[in-house]
């Protein structure tokens, strides 16, 4: 059985052995501006799959991952002397898509406050279709013959076949 709680323990320090074994260990010169955002190990603690971002332009996000990949044995290491584990999970670096999701969200959030205050413009100068109150009242002109009608309606003939009669009444 897997234990997802000794998973998630493992994946955080994985996560800051890799960090700062980045920072103070690796002196290649193609590894840009590199931040491990999340580290996710499998149930059975045999592969740990690293998410990183990289500032910068494309050039540099793939200078960083060949750097990386490079690095990936003595990070492997490095791993697995801190961590103490008895298999050493491998490590596989993934670009994390959060910035590029972060940037599409705030495209749609743009272009949705651009729409919104296109209808904002249309409608400053709008006129109702109909009346300004399309419900009737009662006692105005227009609903006057047919309050009459539903009054006369709304008495309905009894059980004993007179008006206003109700069930039990004179029994």
């Amino acid at each position: 059985m897997t234990d997802t709680a000794r998973a998630r323990k493992l994946a955080d320090r994985i996560r800051v052995v890799v960090a700062e074994t980045l920072q103070r260990r690796i002196k290649d010169p193609r590894l840009g501006y590199v931040t491990i955002t999340d580290t996710r190990v499998t149930g059975d603690l045999r592969e740990a799959t690293v998410f990183y971002t990289v500032y910068g332009d494309d050039d540099e996000r793939a200078a960083s991952a060949a750097a990386l990949e490079s690095a990936k044995g003595v990070l492997r290491s490095e791993v697995g002397r801190q961590t103490g584990v008895r298999f050493t999970p491998s490590l596989t670096f993934v670009p994390d898509a959060l910035p590029e999701n972060a940037r599409t969200i705030d495209d749609l959030l743009a272009r949705a406050k651009e729409s919104d205050a296109q209808v904002r413009a249309s409608a400053s100068g709008a006129r109702f279709a109909g009346e300004a109150d399309p419900y009737r009242k009662p006692g105005s002109e227009d609903g006057a013959d047919d309050a009459e009608g539903a009054e006369g309606d709304a008495v309905e003939d009894g059980v004993d076949g007179e008006p206003g009669s109700r069930h039990g009444e004179g029994v």
